[in-house]
């Protein structure tokens, strides 16, 4: 996978699950920053890992950008959070002209509150033809603490 900090250059990143899209291969991932050792690669590899998490507060997003227009039948997003009792909004948008302009998907919010709440996994069924660029919004704390956005795991179909 190609992939940059946004204004920084490329990177490299893992294989993807077999059954799902090779990410990978076909896009090119924008997103706003990465904590080390908690890579977006994380996110995408098919055995359980640190998954992503970015190195500041805040809003962030995770932006792919295809190489050819793609057909989405299913998109999955799995959050963890062990740490911090938090409402978490996140926002998934896909684009038919490479991020010129985007169409909202879903918009959700929920809890986690550790040690029970602490995993949340969504799992969609979509129809879209001539996606060019997918964008995953993460507000991690809607009060504005200082929680940082993470992802568990991306997959697409």
């Amino acid at each position: 996978m190609r992939k940059r900090i946004i204004g920084q250059g490329p990177g490299e990143a893992a294989a993807a699950e077999p059954g799902w899209m090779d990410i990978e291969r076909v896009a090119e991932a924008e997103i706003t920053s990465e904590e080390l050792g908690y890579p977006l690669e994380g996110a995408l590899v098919p055995v359980p890992g640190p998954g992503w998490r970015a190195a500041e507060p805040g809003e962030q997003t995770i932006r792919l950008l295809f190489d050819e227009p793609l057909r989405l039948r299913r998109i999955r997003l799995a959050f963890q959070e062990d740490e911090q009792e938090r409402t978490q909004e996140f926002v998934i948008r896909w684009s038919p002209d490479r991020g010129q302009s985007y169409r909202e998907i879903v918009r959700q919010q929920y809890n986690f509150s550790p040690p029970g709440m602490t995993r949340a996994v969504e799992d969609y069924n979509v129809e879209l033809d001539g996606v060019t660029a997918l964008e995953v919004k993460i507000i991690p704390d809607i009060s504005g603490g200082r929680a940082r956005a993470s992802l568990a795991q991306l997959r697409l179909a």
